[in-house]
């Protein structure tokens, strides 16, 4: 079956593209919304659709897919668990809260776990140095985190 938007959607990519001064210009924000019409991942479908609309080759779309580690391109589980990894977060122990998401979700970063709860991920850096170890569930920020605080939001997360 073919990606398509809804009349709602579409009318959000038009008013996308009024914002930029080209139409390769509005790639990102474009993905950006087919992603979240998509069950918040890029299917090939997508890419395609994203591509044929703006006038890009599916090479160029899919290049910006796979640059950024916000789009995904296979289907996420239910929330996505970012470990910032960067120096400041490194320093302070994100390599144990990484270390203890795989153990206790039994997976590695990229995997979604067996019931499509979670996948985990890590980032170069989530922009929350000073509160560091720190991660990212879906759009919300856990800071200064210890492992006990990690096992309340995985807990909360695996419960949903």
């Amino acid at each position: 079956m073919a990606f398509s938007l809804t009349g709602e959607q579409e009318r959000e990519f038009e008013k996308i593209l009024a914002r930029y001064p080209n139409k390769m210009a509005a790639c990102i924000p474009v993905l950006h919304l087919c992603q979240g019409a998509n069950g918040n991942w890029v299917s090939d479908e997508v890419i395609t659709f994203v591509a044929d609309r703006l006038g890009l080759s599916t090479a160029h779309v899919a290049g910006v897919t796979t640059f950024y580690t916000l789009f995904n391109r296979h289907k996420p589980g239910e929330h996505q668990v970012w470990v910032c990894r960067t120096l400041s977060c490194a320093l302070r122990g994100s390599d144990k809260v990484l270390a203890h998401c795989k153990k206790r979700l039994k997976i590695e970063e990229g995997e979604t776990t067996k019931d499509g709860k979670i996948t985990l991920r890590t980032a170069e850096c989530l922009a929350s140095c000073g509160s560091a170890p720190m991660m990212q569930v879906d759009k919300s920020y856990h800071e200064d985190l210890t492992i006990e605080r990690v096992d309340e939001i995985l807990n909360r997360l695996l419960e949903s």
